[in-house]
């Protein structure tokens, strides 16, 4: 790219050039209409003058006006027109005159006209009526354009009218366009040496900007004049275009970053891949190791009374129930997480559901001794995947019974539901007596395997996967999904699309 800008291209040069020629474009214009439309012009507009003036003298006489009111009225008809009128009756008797002279000469005239036409006059129109002719009084030396006429009451009308020189004018009004063309191009010329530096100096800026911006040099902002014209708006999106690019840059140079200690991390990563192969080799070990315990007891015949084989065979098949459904679980997860699974998304009244699910828990309720204040009633139509909002549902509720503890010597586990308006969006909050989390807690439990309690008791902890499933179930959807701490305890929460 060249640093300098030619002659010709610059924007000075350019607006002084492009005045130029929009002041001759316009001068050669107007010479253009005076030559060829002017004139044409004049002598129709006279041409219609005359013919206007017939029709009154015309009418005058047809409408039997007193001799006296129309010798009145012909004679401001003359004076405001710079007319010549002679009108005379059928026997060729001079009726009315408005100038002695032009009454003495109309002999000539009317004697030539008729003689020699075609060489003498220019006839501009005729027909029956009239005939308006043009011609130049050799002895005065000035232009007349002539009308002869016959009156409806046979009396002859003769006006003759003074023309000024159309050429003359004509050569006058090119000779001042030019002059003035010639002045409006030297003081366009000083004006806009001044008015291009208004333009000029700003855009000049703008473009050592914007070479700064090319080497990734932020430093220098444009800076806003008074004027709040196009060029300040530029200005301001150029300045907005930097600072987003300076941002943009700075991400990208702390996303580097990040990837570099992710890079460094890789050690980190190896090993909470272990750890979690560990999880769910932990998770597994004991139920399998239950179940060898019990099989060989069975097969060595430990207790031979049938109640106790009864007993261990069912230890077996529960901890087979257990296995299947961790590994049932995992394999979910791993689809909802991997964007495998299908949902079937339809409308339905999540009230039924909820009521449905405190049923079935009313079992553990009473083993666990919590109140349980059910605030959800009518009828909500939500628009999802009941199978999977029944996971979610369970979920929330079967720990918020499990983990809660007293208060005020009382458990207690409130379920209701909070239309979101504003976000066409039903919220459904579960509360449970229970000691609030930390700010870590509230994230590590959301991950797989994670227990509140660390010992993962058996009979109270579950599998740490409910609130993963959870997670991912929501993420699928996009809709909100978490945990805050209320007075009293904390409220589990997620969001559903209501009917469409």
């Amino acid at each position: 790219m060249k640093n300098k800008i030619g002659l010709f291209n610059s924007i000075r040069t350019r607006l002084f050039l492009s005045l130029c020629i929009i002041v001759i474009v316009i001068v050669l214009s107007l010479i253009f209409l005076n030559n060829f439309v002017l004139r044409q012009f004049y002598e129709y507009s006279k041409e219609n003058r005359l013919q206007n003036v017939y029709e009154t003298i015309n009418n005058y006489y047809k409408d039997g006006n007193d001799e006296s009111n129309l010798t009145e009225e012909l004679d401001k008809i003359a004076i405001n027109n710079n007319f010549d009128i002679l009108i005379r009756n059928n026997e060729n008797v001079s009726v009315y005159s408005s100038n002695k002279d032009y009454y003495a000469t109309l002999g000539e005239i009317v004697f030539s006209f008729f003689k020699d036409v075609n060489k003498q006059y220019d006839i501009l129109k005729k027909n029956e009526k009239y005939t308006i002719s043009k011609f130049k009084d050799n002895k005065t030396n000035i232009n007349y354009i002539m009308l002869i006429a016959n009156l409806d009451n046979y009396y002859k009308l003769y006006i003759r009218m003074p023309v000024a020189s159309i050429d003359e004018s004509v050569k006058i009004s090119n000779e001042f366009l030019s002059i003035t063309a010639f002045f409006i191009i030297i003081i366009g010329g000083i004006v806009l040496s001044f008015v291009s530096n208004r333009f000029s100096e700003p855009i000049v800026e703008l473009n050592e900007i914007a070479k700064k911006m090319s080497n990734l040099d932020f430093s220098r902002k444009y800076k806003q004049s008074d004027a709040n014209d196009e060029i300040d708006m530029l200005g301001s999106s150029i300045n907005t275009l930097s600072n987003k690019l300076q941002s943009t840059i700075e991400q990208l140079k702390n996303t580097n970053m990040e990837l570099e200690k992710d890079i460094e991390e890789k050690s980190k990563i190896d090993e909470m891949r272990r750890s979690f192969i560990s999880d769910v080799s932990h998770e597994l070990k004991t139920p399998i190791a239950l179940i060898q315990g019990y099989s060989e007891g069975l097969i060595e015949n430990v207790n031979t009374d049938e109640e106790s084989r009864k007993f261990y065979a069912e230890v077996i098949l529960d901890e087979v129930t257990k296995m299947d459904r961790l590994v049932k679980q995992l394999l979910e997860l791993m689809k909802l997480e991997y964007g495998k699974s299908q949902f079937n998304n339809k409308e339905f009244n999540i009230v039924e559901l909820e009521n449905e699910i405190i049923r079935k828990s009313g079992v553990m309720i009473e083993k666990e001794n919590v109140k349980l204040e059910n605030k959800v009633e009518g009828e909500i139509m939500v628009y999802s995947d009941d199978f999977y909002i029944d996971q979610v549902l369970t979920n929330y509720i079967t720990n918020a019974i499990k983990y809660a503890i007293p208060i005020n010597g009382q458990k207690i586990v409130r379920i209701e539901n909070e239309i979101l308006k504003d976000k066409n969006k039903l919220r459904v909050k579960i509360f449970n007596t229970f000691e609030q989390f930390s700010e870590e807690e509230m994230v590590r439990i959301w991950n797989r395997f994670y227990k509140i309690d660390e010992s993962r008791n058996r009979e109270n902890g579950g599998n740490g996967i409910g609130l993963s499933l959870v997670k991912a179930i929501m993420n699928n959807y996009g809709n909100s999904y978490g945990v805050k701490n209320v007075a009293g305890g904390v409220e589990f929460y997620f969001d559903l699309d209501l009917k469409r």
